[in-house]
């Protein structure tokens, strides 16, 4: 359900909502709510799993185009995943905010919390091709030779034979890579997008709130200890379902 979250928070802050006679109408009945006002645990959650759901594909193909036999690709793969590994997370945050809008057209907009949603994609998706690449690795030659001598093409091989195998094993770093994802979201405080940290930061200048930084802070580090935690258990509940130890 927690994936879901993300969907309906911006369908309804969107100023969206279902017409309840027709059921099939959408039509907007709220008032929107204008993304650089967003905040929150809900902003935290809204950067994280966007973020999660469109670097995992992205980094199978980095992977796969890595260890491709063209070397067009190939090395695209490779100069793609080595530029984003070599570029401090703040930095691509503010290229994202300040410097792409000046290489649009004047007429375009795009909006600032867009921009960094991809702007962490393309930068997770870089570590999670590297993780995945690990697993492509790690399986023995003769499983792409059983899967050619079945007559089965590239992707069909990829797809059912291969990945399968791959992501089984390397569990454990595609959660830990979702993890530092989570504990990254609070990096576009930089560009003005108040998350849930953010907006404890600025809860404490609130005279109301004056000397109770500490608990805020507090607070927070629960919430992302329970958040971190939840992932790494489960990512541990599907080792053993998949039984990923090799015996």
């Amino acid at each position: 359900m927690i994936f879901i979250f993300p969907f309906i928070a911006i369908w309804l802050i969107g100023g969206f909502a279902i017409d309840i006679e027709s059921l099939e109408i959408y039509i907007p009945i709220l008032e929107e709510v204008d993304t650089r006002v967003w905040g929150g645990l809900s902003l935290t959650f809204i950067m994280a799993i966007f973020a999660m759901l469109f670097c995992f594909p992205i980094g199978i193909f980095l992977a796969l185009g890595r260890r491709s036999d063209l070397p067009v690709i190939k090395y695209s793969s490779i100069g793609f995943i080595e530029f984003w590994r070599g570029v401090p997370l703040i930095t691509v945050l503010f290229m994202a905010s300040v410097m792409f809008p000046m290489f649009l057209p004047a007429d375009t907009y795009v909006d600032k919390l867009f921009r960094c949603i991809i702007g962490i994609t393309l930068f997770e998706a870089a570590y999670m091709a590297e993780v995945i690449r690990g697993g492509l690795q790690a399986l023995p030659r003769g499983q792409y030779d059983a899967a050619k001598s079945l007559g089965m093409g590239y992707w069909k091989m990829n797809a059912l034979i291969i990945l399968p195998q791959a992501l089984k094993i390397v569990i454990p770093g595609i959660a830990n890579t979702f993890i530092a994802l989570f504990k990254d979201t609070p990096l576009i405080l930089v560009v003005g997008l108040l998350e849930f940290l953010g907006m404890i930061n600025l809860a404490k200048t609130n005279p109301e709130w004056l000397g109770f930084a500490a608990e805020g802070y507090v607070f927070a580090a629960a919430v992302y200890w329970i958040f971190c935690y939840s992932m790494s258990r489960y990512s541990q509940n599907l080792e053993v379902r998949f039984s990923t130890e090799r015996k």
